[in-house]
């Protein structure tokens, strides 16, 4: 099996149309992935969260909506970087039917 550094070699050689098909393999693999978020079965009951971190998505959503702004859930959440709550949001956009479902049945569970 070939390395990243075996592909790292390689990509000088390729011509742009080469780079771009494979640009768009990679893109086709990673599908509906979001780096920066996790879901493991073994982690929050599989419930999307912050890699590196047992922080669901659907907490940080929740949290915004009720007006807590990004400077208080970093200083609430020293794990969180910056980065993570970006990438928080993209998933809650992307998302937002599970996020919905998520924040309720916490809310319904309280």
């Amino acid at each position: 099996m070939a390395t990243l550094q075996d592909f790292e070699k390689i990509l000088p050689t390729l011509s742009r149309g080469e780079k771009a098909q494979l640009l768009k393999w990679v893109v086709r693999d990673l599908g509906d992935d979001f780096p920066g978020v996790d879901s493991r079965p073994d982690v929050c009951g599989g419930e999307p969260c912050i890699v590196r971190t047992r922080i669901p998505v659907w907490l940080l959503e929740q949290a915004r909506r009720l007006g807590t702004n990004e400077q208080e859930l970093l200083e609430a959440y020293p794990t969180l970087r910056a980065e993570d709550l970006v990438n928080a949001w993209a998933y809650a956009r992307s998302h937002a039917a599970e996020i919905a479902e998520q924040i309720q049945a916490n809310e319904t569970a309280s």
